[in-house]
């Protein structure tokens, strides 16, 4: 078989179990395509003989007869997860040589099946960012270009390097988080899927915290299919982590079956944008008659509380980074800055941290500072706490009332040029409006690609689900899949 770092997890997975290839042979292919991408920078610590061991590994365990679905996959593990033995900075100069004792529950359950990790991703700093560009390592790459243009596009963000590893093929897959859309905008700047499961329902033990009460591990992926797969394995109970859901996962592939005849599709009135672009609202519509030609019923919904998820989002996000970015004080690990004669222990504070964190981290902070303060809680955060709230019970309105999933746009464009909005922190955390509600709620949203731009861009849909509801998601998803038929993939250039 030849270009088999091309396959999805499905077709490698048949490939293994047929003795047509082996999982060195796709972890060969994976690290040539690595080797040549270079320019896209979505690899920044590469593990391949690390990989091509894991790989002997799982071919041994393959002939058994009794390995997992995920044995022998080459995957790629975004910088935030924890990697035994393996550098996991999270992007940041202060991590800079941090290498883990131990390994982050979500990567380990991905080792026990037996996929193979090639390397560690690039992301945004801390997780905070929607391009990629405050990443310590430089910017991620997107690769896909506009017709008859050569400028650099964002592969959007935090998952950049993960978004951008898989459209080009240089793994099968890869982790990613999402704190407030980080899996799903990224995944429709780049043509893949993305799915943000239930809050919950992936531990975060071993994960680099931004916002605790948001972040949530999930794949990314070619297909649908690939998605229940993958999130087969790293969903579960995890006794180390409080907010991991002792519920049964069930099987997401199994639930595959297409047929969404009958659901219930809302479509709500609050995510027509003034300023949408039109390429936006054509998508939005042509995806709403798939889904209608596949048996749903649409129905026009109403969030009302949606025009504020943003701004709250914006309070309760950094105040819960400041707190958790506290730790980093160059006391224990990471990076400590050289200090001057006479200095203590609170100028080794100030120029650490100073040093460590970058611009969009230091921003994120202050604010998250500021609205913790005495004189500012109840005005800022309490407010933003009861607003979250609303918004949650907006959506479990809507699910009482008898709607099985939410149709809405991934994006309010497609992948933007690097550079071009990085100067103005406001219009880049506007990339986050049609994502943050879904982690405000604690909700399951997934990223399909449904169509290219006038540019020759992908442009994605998001659909949201019930809580705990990640098969039936995944359904409707597949269904809207099959009908878009995308299967446009970008020129190599790099």
């Amino acid at each position: 078989m030849s270009d088999l770092n091309t396959l999805t997890i499905a077709d490698a997975r048949d490939a293994l179990r047929k003795g047509e290839t082996t999982s060195v042979a796709l972890t060969e292919a994976c690290l040539a395509a690595i080797e040549g991408a270079g320019a896209l920078g979505a690899f920044v610590h590469n593990t391949p003989e690390l990989a091509l061991d894991r790989a002997a590994q799982a071919d041994a365990r393959i002939q058994t007869g009794e390995a997992p679905a995920m044995c022998g996959i080459p995957l790629g593990i975004k910088d935030l997860f924890c990697t035994e033995g393996v550098p996991s900075q999270a992007a940041s100069r202060i991590l800079e040589g941090f290498k883990p004792e131990y390994e982050s529950t979500v990567s380990q359950k991905l080792r026990d099946a037996g996929s193979v990790m090639l390397g560690k991703l690039n992301m945004d700093e801390f997780a905070m960012g929607s391009s990629n560009e405050t990443s310590f390592y430089g910017n991620a790459v997107n690769p896909w270009r506009r017709q008859n243009d050569s400028a650099d596009l964002a592969p959007g963000g935090s998952s950049g390097g993960s978004a951008s590893a898989v459209a080009a093929d240089l793994c099968l897959a890869a982790t990613g988080t999402d704190t407030g859309g980080s899996i799903r905008q990224p995944a429709a700047f780049t043509g893949i899927v993305g799915l943000k499961p239930t809050y919950g329902r992936c531990s975060r033990w071993g994960i680099v915290a931004f916002a605790s009460s948001l972040d949530q591990a999930g794949p990314m992926t070619k297909t649908v299919r690939d998605a229940a797969i993958m999130m087969q394995a790293m969903a579960g109970h995890d006794p180390k982590d409080s907010t991991s859901a002792d519920i049964p996962v069930p099987d997401f592939e199994a639930a595959l079956s297409g047929d969404i005849r009958g659901k219930v599709i809302g479509i709500p009135k609050e995510y027509r944008m003034e300023g949408m672009p039109a390429e936006i609202e054509t998508l939005w519509a042509e995806g709403t008659a798939m889904l209608r030609d596949a048996g749903a019923e649409i129905r026009d919904i109403t969030l009302p509380h949606t025009k504020y998820a943003l701004p709250a989002y914006y309070v309760i996000a950094p105040a819960e980074a400041s707190s958790n970015l506290a730790r980093y004080d160059g006391v224990r690990f990471g990076h400590r800055a050289a200090l001057a004669a006479g200095d203590g222990i609170t100028e080794m504070y100030e120029k650490t941290r100073a040093e460590g964190f970058g611009d969009e981290v230091q921003r994120r902070v202050m604010i998250g500072t500021y609205v913790l303060s005495a004189g500012f809680y109840d005005a800022y955060y309490n407010r933003a706490r009861r607003v979250r709230a609303l918004i949650k019970q907006d959506f479990d309105t809507v699910f009482e009332a008898g709607v099985d999933a939410i149709l809405t746009p991934a994006t309010p464009s497609a992948a933007f040029e690097l550079g071009r909005e990085v100067s103005d922190p406001v219009e880049m955390y506007l990339n986050d409006v049609f994502t943050v509600t879904v982690n405000l709620a604690g909700l399951p949203g997934i990223a399909v690609p449904t169509g290219l731009n006038g540019e020759g861009l992908p442009l994605g849909l998001q659909l949201i689900g019930k809580p705990w509801g990640e098969a039936d998601l995944l359904n409707t998803a597949y269904a809207l899949e099959s009908a878009a038929g995308f299967v446009a993939k970008p020129t190599a250039w790099w």
